[in-house]
């Protein structure tokens, strides 16, 4: 494994984190992990030396966050020995004030989260989305203070057009230090704007569905098949992606075929290797999954090759701030 600065913060986090969403409760999703199926994962990923694990309150409405907090208690001996991640946004219940980014909002969500979680600190507490009701000065405000009260050591951001990043960091006591977007070698619209935002500011880029829901790393196919259960249950993926997109999953199987690495190898290892990249927030629901990520940072691929696994790209429309 390999560490670096979480742009440029002083946090320093393993260059693969693990994203926690599968893991919760598994009558909402088929692919979905409950706490004995995720802590063999986890574990691997773990002595793999993944030190960085990425949650939400909305994933299965806070079942992840109680199933990450636990597990990450058992696996390390220190609460100081990783670097713990969640976010806000989303709603939590019923009621005008259980989502959002207002100040009522923050702070009653930060808490449910640190009870879940059963800890007194996240190490990276993030917004999950742009919220359009509540002026960006309150969040920003509110954040803030969240940190001042030793809840969170660090703020991030996901999910926004690069001109709503700018304002809140313009707006920002306590500025963001990184941004949790939706990057990879089939949806690379996050270049244009928002990375080099990033990278001028000193952001660290954690792109999440690196491997674009299964479909770099071999999940569906051209002809319609699903070849995980994920793959057949995940109407986001159908939503998201589109046909000239299996021109680059072509690309990215036929070099992996001649490298002799799994297509998820390459695919991770083309975005570990992008500039302002600091770590890819890697889904898994079988061991294999962090083994093929971890094995991405010891890859290197030549200018030649990244050229051929760009090449097929075409534009694609904004998605994923919503």
């Amino acid at each position: 494994m390999e560490y670096a600065r979480l742009g440029s913060s002083g946090l320093t986090v393993s260059r693969v984190c693990l994203g926690m969403m599968s893991f919760g409760d598994r009558t909402r999703r088929r692919w979905h992990l409950d706490e004995e199926g995720a802590e063999p994962i986890v574990r691997r990923a773990v002595e793999a030396g993944v030190t960085f694990f990425d949650t939400a309150d909305m994933y299965d409405q806070g079942a992840s966050e109680v199933v990450t907090g636990r597990l990450l208690a058992r696996l390390f001996p220190r609460r100081s020995d990783y670097v713990l991640a969640t976010k806000v946004y989303f709603p939590m219940g019923p009621g005008p004030n259980d989502g959002g980014l207002s100040r009522a909002h923050i702070m009653a969500a930060i808490d449910a989260s640190l009870t879940r979680l059963g800890t007194d600190h996240v190490d990276l507490y993030q917004v999950h989305r742009w919220d359009d009701a509540t002026p960006i000065e309150e969040t920003m405000a509110a954040l803030h203070d969240v940190v001042r009260a030793g809840k969170a050591r660090y703020v991030g951001a996901s999910s926004m057009y690069a001109w709503q990043f700018a304002k809140a960091q313009h707006a920002a006591p306590t500025p963001f230090v990184s941004m949790q977007n939706h990057y990879n070698l089939v949806y690379r619209e996050e270049e244009r704007e928002m990375i080099p935002l990033c990278r001028d500011q000193g952001v660290g880029v954690l792109p999440y569905s690196p491997l674009a829901r299964g479909l770099l790393a071999g999940g569906r196919d051209r002809d319609g098949a699903r070849r995980t259960v994920r793959a057949g249950d995940d109407p986001l993926a159908e939503a998201h992606y589109e046909e000239s997109d299996f021109d680059v999953v072509d690309v990215v199987r036929e070099l992996a075929a001649e490298r002799g690495l799994p297509p998820a190898t390459v695919a991770l290892a083309w975005l570990l290797g992008r500039p302002g990249v600091t770590a890819p927030i890697v889904g898994a629901t079988r061991i294999g999954h962090v083994d093929d990520a971890v094995a991405a940072v010891g890859v290197t691929l030549s200018e030649e090759e990244r050229a051929r696994l760009e090449a097929p790209y075409r534009p694609h429309r904004v998605i994923g701030h919503a």
